[in-house]
């Protein structure tokens, strides 16, 4: 056995010396302390890292196919009101969604974008039908107008061109009208009203709209339930202008749902113009994201580049129409961002690394502080005796 633990103290590869031996210094106790702040100093800063989550991203190719893309917006346009402003989308399929009502909330807002009244769409750019004729069918091309008394003719010429002769004609009869909103020139001539109490006043929008995941675009325009319509109401188009400035705010525009460090570069956007008919284009570069944060929670959602470009047009043109347009392609390249912790193992072997490399290199320095302490010491001595 003692053979046995012989050979083991031959392999003991930190001798130790008997402390008569040992000779403690000034400079040695500055090295000790300066090292020792240095080992903690970087101790410190790999805990933090250890604690705090980082970001591994990966690029690869989405592989995925179909699906929807969940589109987010709030805009302001402080000169369009929103009875006149409406919302389309159309994707590279053909696909169209004119008018869009759902999930939408118009605010009235005044120049200094305090909000006048808030509801949710279907209040304001309802789609202007044809008229509604006594026959039950809708005007068309070049055919005369005889709006429908709705049941209270007296001869098979009577017409009821308005809501007010409606009105007498059922005050003839002795009924009453018990819900004018079913009255086709009353739904009408309550519209055209409405647009003349808005006039002056600014339109915040806001919602969400559920697309096909293909290229294609929305916009915002002003006018489209007016100009799209072929009925030549003399009360409505009084109110249509060739003027239309579309000086507008983007307060959010994102692609998906919302996760953390994701920036959106339209947020807080402002254009405003002091000319008319502008047709401002954005041109949206939508990138497929997945981002798992440090607990497991996935998020699928997408980040974009944009460029921009705007033009005036000219009032009545086919091609170009002015208002806020949002052309969007996918790419092919998805992101993925997954958040992850340092690993214990390569802590512990960054702190070793540190503490055993501050201890060496403070033993090196003290060593060449110590021996030219000596060098010089001996000179001085020589220089006394000799």
């Amino acid at each position: 056995m003692d053979a046995i633990f012989n050979k083991l103290r031959n392999l003991d590869a930190y001798p130790k010396i008997n402390e008569d031996f040992y000779r403690r210094t000034f400079s040695g106790g500055l090295i000790t302390i300066a090292s020792s702040f240095i080992m903690l100093f970087l101790f410190f800063s790999e805990l933090r890292l250890y604690l705090h989550a980082k970001t591994e991203t990966k690029l690869v190719v989405d592989t995925s196919r179909g699906g929807n893309l969940h589109i987010n917006f709030d805009l302001s346009f402080p000169l369009i009101p929103c009875s006149i402003l409406g919302l389309d989308a159309i994707d590279i399929s053909g696909e169209q969604h004119l008018d869009i009502k759902h999930n939408i909330i118009k605010k009235r807002i005044d120049h200094h974008g305090k909000v006048i009244e808030a509801r949710p769409d279907g209040i304001g750019a309802p789609k202007i039908e044809k008229p509604l004729q006594r026959h039950g069918g809708r005007l068309e091309h070049n055919e005369t107008y005889c709006g429908s008394c709705f049941g209270a003719e007296t001869s098979d010429d009577d017409c009821c061109n308005s809501c007010e002769e409606v009105r007498e004609a059922y005050r003839k009869k002795g009924w009453a009208i018990t819900n004018q909103d079913l009255i086709d020139q009353c739904q009408r001539e309550d519209f055209i009203q409405k647009v003349k109490d808005e006039e002056g006043e600014g339109c915040n929008i806001e919602g969400s709209i559920e697309v096909n995941k293909v290229a294609g675009s929305f916009h915002f325009v002003p006018g489209k339930s007016f100009h799209q319509s072929s009925f030549n109401f003399l009360g409505l188009l009084a109110l249509q202008t060739s003027d239309y400035n579309v000086s507008h705010r983007i307060n959010k525009l994102t692609f998906g749902d919302h996760y953390d460090g994701l920036v959106n570069p339209l947020d807080g956007v402002h254009w405003e113009y002091d000319k008319q008919n502008v047709m401002h284009q954005y041109f949206v570069k939508v990138v497929p994201t997945i981002y798992t944060n440090i607990r497991g929670r996935t998020v699928h959602s997408n980040q974009y580049s944009v460029t921009e470009h705007f033009k005036s047009v000219e009032f009545g043109s086919s091609q170009s129409i002015p208002g806020v347009f949002f052309y969007y392609d996918i790419s092919p390249v998805k992101v993925t961002y997954t958040e992850e912790h340092v690993p214990f193992l390569h802590f512990m072997t960054h702190i070793c690394a540190i503490i055993g490399g501050i201890f060496s290199v403070a033993g090196i320095v003290d060593a060449f502080i110590y021996h030219g302490q000596r060098k010089m010491k001996k000179k001085v001595e020589i220089g006394k005796f000799g």
